[in-house]
């Protein structure tokens, strides 16, 4: 063997931030592997992924297996004391019908293993990061309020024909809407926990009081894995469009606070007003009634008096 021939040498080290399940799912995902021969890389011992290659391909192949989140090196050819190879063949004592998915030429190291995740709205699988959670989040608003006016034009349509049948209709709707809404919304929520590598069911957290209103903000603010988690790779880098949208939402949100807060103010201004109204008609019919009280006194003592000057006379 030449002198210019190179290794890749893993000894069960990890990069910063990454989890051992993670890097080993990865490696299972990228060599075609089952997770219990993955797990015999993982000794502590000098492992030989890939042997006998030149310097570019080293390169190349260490890149792929960076990404899985693994601490590998490039060495040149010399024996080690544990060899991936030795690994496989344990393994293949008990599945024949395997073959090794690290022999070349059948290891495709660095073609299996996406740069990017695969994005997919309708599904609580995949990652999105925070700009796409808050362009999701504003897009799936606006398409609600829209299909929203619709059914209540076509509501008051109906109404003006049957107010039952209108109420009824408008019942059935608004229920499919909310559902639709609430449904698409865990989607979205799903996926931006998975980028933070969070299990999903962190969504319930929500329902929680005083933690549902402060968890939202955390999806929003916190940054994802840079890299691959649990969930799959990272998400695509943000377009645009989704730069402009994620903006417009964090534009609309304080715009919506104003708009319930001056709701709220006017609520009270007029319910004072109601009752200073209220007030004042109290008194005035109390000076008024009094006043009526006064003249029939008045006219009953005039009645009175008549009868008694009569008689003197």
């Amino acid at each position: 063997m030449s002198d210019n021939r190179f290794k890749i040498v893993f000894e069960g080290a990890l990069l910063p931030g990454v989890e051992p399940t993670t890097a080993k799912l990865n490696l299972a995902d990228l060599f075609k592997s089952d997770i219990e021969t993955i797990e015999k890389l993982f000794t502590g011992r000098p492992v030989a992924l890939k042997r006998d290659l030149a310097h570019a391909d080293a390169q190349t192949y260490l890149e792929a297996l960076t990404k899985t989140g693994i601490e590998a090196r490039i060495e040149a050819e010399q024996p080690v004391a544990f060899s991936l190879a030795e690994t496989h063949e344990t393994h293949s004592e008990r599945s024949t019908s395997a073959t090794s998915p690290y022999a070349p030429p059948r290891a495709t190291v660095g073609d299996d293993l996406p740069e990017f995740s695969t994005l997919k709205v309708f599904t609580i699988n995949g990652r999105i990061g925070r700009l796409r959670f808050l362009a999701w989040t504003l897009v799936l608003t606006l398409v609600m309020l829209a299909v929203l006016g619709v059914a209540v034009s076509v509501g008051l349509g109906i109404a003006a024909v049957s107010s039952t049948a209108a109420i009824v209709l408008g019942s059935l709707v608004g229920f499919a809407l909310f559902v639709a809404f609430i449904w698409v919304s865990v989607q979205i929520t799903v996926q931006r926990l998975h980028d933070l590598g969070w299990s999903g069911w962190l969504w319930f957290l929500n329902l929680v009081p005083f933690v549902g209103s402060i968890f939202p903000i955390l999806l929003m603010v916190l940054p994802g894995n840079g890299g691959a988690n649990q969930y799959g790779a990272p998400p695509p880098r943000n377009s645009t469009a989704v730069k402009v949208l994620a903006v417009m939402w964090l534009a609309f949100i304080p715009l919506l606070f104003c708009a319930v807060l001056l709701s709220g103010l006017s609520g009270m201004l007029d319910e004072m007003d109601t009752h200073l109204e209220s007030s004042s008609m109290s008194t005035y019919d109390g000076v008024e009634q009094s006043v009526i009280v006064d003249e029939e006194d008045g006219q009953s003592a005039d009645d009175v008096a008549e009868p008694v000057d009569s008689a003197q006379e």
